[in-house]
């Protein structure tokens, strides 16, 4: 989760939401891709979490950074919580378990994605070596209780933790111990929008297929492979899921808008302050009669942080997220904006992705999103396996690719970053069958060998 917006122009009514999306629109010639992923941080000694506070703990990680890096800190009372690059665009943040996340900057091509991942990693393990801690690329933390987890000193996460229990069973294993790499990407009109959202929402689950890799909890396989998507199965489904409402006739940024307005709040921030509004209404708040806060108007800066605590497969802000993956090694991170950028950037391959769902029904992309944490590749819709799918839908996101014709300095284009992803279909074999398999022969059935295999 990026950090929290500050704007206090006040709002004047609904129009005024939908303008504050529609700004998002932007010519193809400006179309960028933003990477973000979570790593969970681990001493390398013992396997055990890191806590925030110590000499060798998440605060001083994000000192160490703030130091090498000179971005500014993100702070709440006296802690910092996070770093922004002002110029670039990029930050650091923290999860509420300590999930160590580069929200990476606008970027042209996917080239400068790979760089910038690489460099992140590069500088992180030049201020955490010291410390003795390495991060994980799982989905989910495979070996800690929610009991044994760090908590992160931040206030959202405070009012969030209380409120999970009450509107899911799985939301304290959301925020604590799962982790997820995403794909930021813009769109040039309305029609566009609607046109990538809904394809992007339908084959969501093609993505969490290929980028499984999740198998093992509580120090023992799980009976999944992306137990960090069947998590968000009952996480608080009145902000998550597949969005039917995408899909009906006259679908817009208006639709959304009042879609977002009815799931319930979870904080309104004034100064520094968090107050806890939860299962609040922002129509209320938009009225001026938030029973938590009464007379308190609403602000552009509640808006877009509201936006940002809700969680479907896709969510649109001013750009659309890709939140179906499990986060992996740095070339699996590289994959996924290759993935969506090449169906996004390419008409063509936007149009052919989108005849390949359009005619699913609802049911049939609810019973699909539900069978890929168990089943991933091997998962069907129509008689068709997500694995042929995924094959189809990589063909057309190489064309798309080869078709932006970006290249590096050495002259190669962006299709190589689709590689890994289609040796995974050639195999058959997700990364969490493939630690699977590894763990039931060469690891002899332990779980610690998976913090040097699925280690940066």
């Amino acid at each position: 989760m990026a950090r929290d917006t500050v704007d206090l122009t006040p709002i004047e009514g609904r129009d005024a939401l939908v303008a504050w999306i529609e700004k998002g629109v932007k010519p193809e010639a400006e179309f960028r891709v933003g990477t973000e992923h979570e790593k969970i941080p681990f001493y390398a000694a013992d396997h055990s979490p890191v806590p925030y506070d110590g000499p060798r703990g998440i605060r001083a990680l994000l000192e160490g950074m703030q130091g090498l890096l000179g971005w500014e800190p993100i702070m709440e009372g006296d802690h910092p919580i996070g770093l922004v690059d002002v110029t670039g665009g990029g930050a650091i943040s923290l999860e509420p378990g300590g999930q160590f996340e580069l929200s990476g900057a606008p970027l042209e091509t996917l080239h400068q994605t790979f760089l910038e991942t690489g460099a992140h990693l590069a500088q992180v393990k030049e201020i955490a070596d010291p410390l003795g801690i390495r991060f994980l690329g799982l989905g989910m933390s495979p070996l800690w209780t929610l009991d044994e987890t760090p908590v992160m000193p931040k206030a959202r996460y405070r009012i969030m933790r209380a409120y999970m229990p009450k509107v899911g069973s799985r939301g304290r294993d959301m925020m604590f111990r799962t982790a997820t790499v995403q794909a930021n990407l813009d769109f040039s009109s309305e029609a566009d929008m609607v046109q990538k959202l809904r394809m992007s929402i339908a084959l969501q689950p093609v993505a969490t297929a290929l980028f499984a890799n999740s198998p093992f909890t509580d120090g023992r396989p799980n009976g999944l492979l992306s137990a960090r998507s069947e998590i968000w199965r009952d996480t608080d489904n009145a902000r998550a899921g597949m969005l039917p409402f995408v899909f009906e006739e006259g679908f817009g940024f208006e639709r959304y808008v009042d879609y977002a307005l009815d799931v319930p709040m979870y904080f309104v921030k004034r100064g520094d302050t968090y107050h806890d509004v939860t299962g609040q209404s922002f129509r209320d708040l938009l009225a001026g009669r938030l029973p938590g806060l009464p007379g308190t108007r609403a602000v552009i800066s509640d808006w877009a942080n509201h936006l940002s605590t809700i969680f479907p497969e896709v969510r649109l802000k001013r750009y659309l997220e890709m939140r179906g993956a499990d986060v992996g090694d740095r070339d699996m991170i590289a994959a996924l904006s290759a993935f969506w950028v090449g169906l996004f950037y390419h008409r063509p391959s936007l149009d052919a992705a989108w005849d390949l769902a359009k005619g699913w029904s609802a049911e049939e992309r609810q019973r699909l999103r539900d069978d890929v944490p168990r089943l991933a590749l091997r998962a069907e819709i129509r008689g068709r396996s997500v694995r042929d799918l995924a094959r189809d839908l990589l063909a057309l996101a190489r064309a798309g690719l080869a078709a932006r014709a970006r290249r590096d300095a050495q002259g190669h284009d962006e299709t190589r970053f689709l590689d890994p992803l289609d040796a995974i279909v050639a195999r058959g074999e997700t990364r969490a069958e493939a630690l699977l398999a590894r763990h039931g022969g060469a690891w002899g059935g332990r779980i610690a060998p998976v913090f040097d295999e699925a280690a940066y």
